[in-house]
């Protein structure tokens, strides 16, 4: 499994329109996906392999669910059916979480050589024979030259040394491309002048306001796009009077309904995170916090938090609970890392204590206990190591080791 889980090259290398093909079929397919998992999914095959991928996400999903890294096991043979069965069951999350394990223990590259300008003769090439230098004109050999004029050694006349290159070429050769002057007169590009808002209070504003609300999912996102053409009574436009004009025009409660879905549809696909909700509406914490309370949906989106903390704290399977120890943040978003981690600790203390007597080393005990589990050894040695099981061990075994008689 872990051969085929490796990445091909970097999320950031996946050309857009693939990424952007991937993300529309996952959603197709009923399993929407983060443009950075889709990235990180395809980083997983070569380019090679794009063309592949266009020609599945141009037809209809064969199966539900089907997210990013389900697509990757379609690709590489998998049934649709059976992939979509391991979508169900978390199969992908461990997958995902294998492959970033294996970047961070892949060594990284050397950094490229720096380009340096050179104009000097280029080596030749292996397999290429290096050019014969032209042999220099003789001249014509003299008929009453004797044979004794022939063989007599000639002097060779020292070749003329060339100028030494000026201070100014070296200084003025380091520099490749010179700083340009900004463009100016007709080549200068100014904004375009903005409006009053007092212009989105009369009727014909109305128009303007529907249509504004209707494309945007809260109400920060629509003032910073509003901001653009209008200006405030003084100077940029605030969120109050945004908050005035609709209400005005009695568009406040069709944007209270387009935020309140939007929160809470963010808070359950990211299963309770307000980091990565954040992220994905574009707010910062603080204006997360003051959209949930103008909403008022904070204790709508309190019980989903602790649906998902209980979620995590409750989970039965050693592999969900391994993927969950590599999700620092999560866990520190949702304010449980260290009753997680207490708790993982003892479990994984209780089922490392009967197999601690037939293995001598750490990495024998993870696998082991990865094969009893059906869990990856390399999630399970390095939540020995992370959470110190693996040092108390140790010391566990060194105390139990015979010790050697005189």
């Amino acid at each position: 499994m872990n051969s085929h889980w490796q990445r091909q090259r970097q999320p950031d290398d996946v050309p857009t329109p693939v990424a952007v093909a991937v993300s529309d079929y996952c959603r197709r397919a009923k399993a929407p996906a983060t443009p950075t998992e889709v990235r990180e999914a395809l980083a997983l095959l070569s380019e090679a392999d794009d063309f592949r991928v266009r020609t599945l996400t141009d037809t209809e999903p064969a199966a539900t669910p089907l997210g990013p890294f389900a697509v990757v096991d379609v690709l590489k043979g998998t049934a649709p059916a059976l992939a979509a069965a391991r979508q169900g069951c978390g199969f992908y999350d461990v997958v995902q979480e294998l492959a970033r394990v294996h970047e961070e223990k892949r060594p990284p590259a050397p950094p490229p050589a720096p380009e340096v300008p050179t104009f000097a003769t280029p080596a030749p090439r292996a397999g290429v024979p290096a050019p014969v230098p032209a042999k220099p004109e003789q001249a014509p050999k003299s008929r009453g030259e004797t044979v004794q004029a022939r063989i007599a050694p000639r002097k060779r006349t020292a070749p003329e040394a060339a100028p030494p290159e000026s201070e100014e070429w070296e200084e003025t050769s380091t520099f490749l491309k010179r700083d340009l002057p900004k463009p100016r007169g007709r080549f200068t590009r100014l904004d375009a002048p903005k409006t009053s808002y007092q212009e989105l209070t009369r009727s014909s504003g109305k128009d303007v306001l529907e249509a504004a609300v209707g494309s945007h999912e809260h109400r920060f996102a629509l003032l910073q796009s509003l901001a653009q053409q209008y200006n405030g009574g003084r100077g940029d436009l605030t969120l109050g009077e945004l908050e005035g004009v609709l209400r005005a025009h009695g568009l406040m409660e069709a944007m209270e309904k387009r935020e309140h879905t939007a929160i809470l549809s963010a808070f359950t696909e990211h299963r309770g995170a307000s980091g990565r909700v954040g992220w994905a509406l574009g707010l910062s914490p603080s204006e997360l916090r003051q959209l949930e309370a103008k909403a008022g949906i904070s204790r709508e989106v309190e019980e989903l938090r602790e649906r998902f903390r209980r979620e995590a704290l409750t989970a039965r399977n050693l592999t969900q609970k391994l993927d969950l120890l590599g999700r620092e943040k999560y866990l520190v978003d949702l304010g449980i890392k260290k009753r997680f981690t207490d708790m993982l600790r003892r479990e994984l203390d209780v089922l490392v204590r009967d197999e601690l007597p037939g293995v001598k080393t750490l990495s024998e005990l993870a696998d082991v206990v990865a094969r009893k589990h059906g869990a990856p050894s390399e999630l399970v040695l390095r939540a020995l190591e992370r959470l110190g099981v693996a040092e108390g061990l140790r010391k566990r075994g060194s105390e139990h080791s015979p010790h050697s008689t005189p």
